[in-house]
């Protein structure tokens, strides 16, 4: 094999986007120049038939694979709760041990993890499933919101799409943002969520409160998150005190009012930042204020820079660059 061979295990059962989706992202990098080989094997060599019925034809039984770089291990809706297929464990565990890096989608977590590779790591899965894996494999670190974590050669991604994701940051890391760039608008895709970034947005992943004096509350601060959403607003727009607003908050949804408004507003000054905005324009529009108190709230979240979040992960190439004030910017103390 030439270049950084990409091997992507199959199987019976196997959830077809999580096989296609790595494929496609690989085969198109290396039709625009991109230094990869694309391996689809099995355990044993013999075709598979996907949980969506269709048949998918081999290359290679896994073990004759050599050389491989990254190893991929789709994910089935079977895995979590059934026996593995027969073989599957054996030969994720022979070819991750010939192979550079190793990566899951979806389910497959809970092969690697079965295979003893996220003993001691970090890791995610699809949020249905995340609960059982932290349960099944106590020494893994599950990360059950992240789209996909990373953890030394190691690397495991959120449910089906996330394969994308995945696929397209190794790609970037491998061959640089300009190809990663260019498979996604051939694919007609986001370069790539960040992997910190929520399976879900926060209105999404915030239960629809059965107490309806607090939905108007939750709308209103998703509508508009740069609006007047302190405590004595909120309560006076649910026509009660602030004193029940916070219990009805404790009680409806484990958490206070000003950290739900503060996680509506970073996930808004992300969306801002990977779309190209100043990080002063990010912290006014999104209401968090200053670019100080912007480096405050992102270093407390996610541990690095609005500046450097947005050089990661900004998606809005073109034109220049929003300018930023002249002081360097720090960590916040």
């Amino acid at each position: 094999m030439s270049g950084r061979a990409i091997v992507v295990m199959a199987y019976d059962g196997v959830r077809l986007l999580d096989v296609t989706a790595p494929l496609e992202v690989f085969t198109t990098a290396a039709g625009q120049g991109g230094a990869y080989t694309v391996t689809l094997c099995s355990p044993a060599g013999l075709d598979v038939r996907t949980s969506a019925g269709t048949r998918l034809r081999v290359d290679a039984a896994a073990h004759e694979v050599r050389g491989a770089h990254t190893l991929v291990v789709p994910g089935s809706p079977d895995l979590p709760r059934r026996p593995w297929p027969e073989g599957l464990l054996e030969a994720v565990d022979a070819l991750a041990g010939r192979s550079e890096r190793v990566a899951s989608v979806c389910t497959g977590a809970f092969v690697l993890a079965g295979a003893g590779l996220l003993e001691g790591r970090r890791a995610t899965t699809h949020w249905r499933h995340a609960a059982l894996l932290a349960r099944a494999f106590p020494g893994t670190r599950v990360e059950p919101d992240a789209i996909y974590v990373r953890d030394g050669r190691v690397l495991t991604s959120a449910g089906v799409s996330a394969g994308l994701d995945l696929s397209l940051a190794l790609v970037e890391e491998d061959e640089g943002s300009d190809l990663a760039r260019e498979v996604a608008r051939d694919l007609v895709v986001f370069l790539q969520r960040p992997g910190g970034q929520s399976q879900f947005s926060v209105a999404a992943r915030t239960p629809r409160p059965p107490h309806d004096v607090l939905r108007p509350v939750l709308d209103a601060v998703a509508a508009d998150p740069a609006g007047d959403h302190s405590a004595p607003a909120m309560a006076a727009r649910a026509g009660m005190s602030t004193r029940h607003l916070s219990r009805l908050f404790r009680e409806r949804l484990d958490s206070t009012p000003a950290a739900h408004v503060e996680s509506v507003r970073l996930e808004a000054a992300r969306a801002l930042l990977e779309a190209g905005e100043s990080v002063a324009g990010a912290a006014e529009r999104s209401g968090l204020g200053s670019g100080e108190s912007l480096r405050r709230v992102f270093w407390r979240h996610l541990g690095l820079t609005p500046s450097a979040y947005r050089d990661r992960f900004r998606t809005a190439r073109r034109g220049p660059r929003p300018a930023e004030p002249p002081a360097r910017e720090r960590a916040p103390r």
